[in-house]
């Protein structure tokens, strides 16, 4: 009777990875539910990465000439094929006002230096024995953006996009935590006291000509970056038209977030346990927490070293937290501790230029990487 039952349960296939990976995928479930922490990103990973790790059948087989194949095989194909992560740019082009960014194009200097945790942890990562496209894919994780690095793991080093996924993510979530430490210990507290010249108001028009002239400018100098500018180009033109508002809002809405759903338990079907649980990954997360802070720090410091050359017109500092990519999380936690310094003090929208510049900096970067590494 016992083998009748083993023949027909799976609990005799249950092993010690999988029962590792079920208190992880616990912890992510907290994580989302009780801290609200990334959940529309981090629940379908705990979920995805539970399936991994049951002795479920028919869920990821390959198709045969006699059989289809399991329902992930296809969702997958989304990651594989490259078209979840331009599909969530789509909805953060809609979703985001580059007016801030226009207004006061120094802020894209602050994007730009938030780059630096992404070269600085390549680097490291090379140096401790990465391969260069696997370097490169851990680097892009101090972009703090979590398709671009699914979209650049995907195409260098497939068999990191779990743990890559998982570590970009868990940052974002964890801007509110990580990053104002490192504001406190690098600004003083006048320096948070800044009060920055109020924004112009940005016409149609402009907003129109800078989303054109980004999407050209950026693939004629990175066209392997060509897939996600362009997306979420197209999704920024849809909302500053103004004459497509229905669609405008499908892409903020409905398909931002069917494609989260599927991007996110695709990536969790990735982290099988006897694959997850390695030294490596321990070191991608470790990586990726450095390279996150060194991109946190290189803004701040940069925002400062422009007030130098500009004392007249200075930068409040914290907003050059937000050149990385975490929309808007970031913008967010700069208005927060800023009002702490300052209740009156309004950073928001100073904090979205560098913010929106960070996403395209990332994106460019990612496609440097694969314009280098890729075979």
């Amino acid at each position: 009777m016992i083998d009748a039952f083993n023949q027909f349960t799976a609990f005799d296939e249950v092993t010690y990875q999988m029962l590792i990976m079920w208190v992880v995928c616990g912890v992510l479930v907290y994580l989302a539910i009780a801290k609200e922490f990334e959940p529309m990103l981090l629940l379908p990973i705990a979920f995805g990465a539970l399936l991994a790790n049951l002795p479920t059948a028919g869920l990821t087989n390959t198709p045969t000439e006699h059989e289809a194949g399991g329902l992930f095989y296809y969702l997958k194909q989304g990651i594989d094929l490259e078209i979840y992560p331009p599909l969530i740019f789509l909805g953060v082009g809609a979703l985001t006002d580059f007016g801030p960014v226009i207004a006061n194009p120094r802020t894209l200097l602050l994007g730009a230096a938030a780059q630096a945790g992404v070269l600085i942890t390549f680097l490291g990562a090379y140096l401790i024995g990465f391969t260069p496209d696997q370097a490169a894919s851990i680097g892009i994780i101090g972009g703090a953006d979590g398709p671009t690095s699914i979209f650049i793991a995907n195409k260098l080093a497939p068999a990191l996009v779990g743990p890559i996924a998982v570590a970009a993510y868990s940052y974002m979530a964890l801007v509110p935590l990580i990053q104002p430490p490192i504001m406190r210990a690098l600004t003083t507290s006048h320096e948070r006291k800044i009060r920055m010249q109020s924004l112009r108001k940005v016409s149609k028009l402009e907003r129109l000509i800078f989303a054109f002239a980004t999407l050209i400018i950026c693939i004629l100098i990175v066209p392997s970056a060509s897939a996600l500018i362009s997306m979420l180009m197209l999704g920024n033109i849809l909302r500053e038209s103004g004459v497509v508002e229905r669609l405008s809002k499908a892409a903020q809405n409905e398909l931002i977030n069917i494609v989260t759903i599927f991007l996110g338990t695709c990536v969790g079907i990735t982290m099988k346990g006897d694959e997850f649980l390695r030294g490596s990954t321990l070191s991608i997360l470790a990586m990726g927490i450095v390279a996150f802070c060194i991109s946190t720090a290189s803004g701040l410091l940069i925002a400062k070293l422009m007030n130098w050359f500009s004392p007249n017109n200075p930068i409040n500092p914290l907003i050059g937290a937000a050149g990385v990519s975490a929309v808007p999380m970031a913008a967010r936690v700069a208005q927060v501790e800023g009002q702490r310094a300052d209740p009156q003090n309004f950073l928001l929208m100073h904090a979205m230029g560098p913010n929106v510049a960070g996403v395209i900096g990332t994106a460019v970067v990612a496609g440097y990487f694969i314009a280098r590494l890729a075979n």
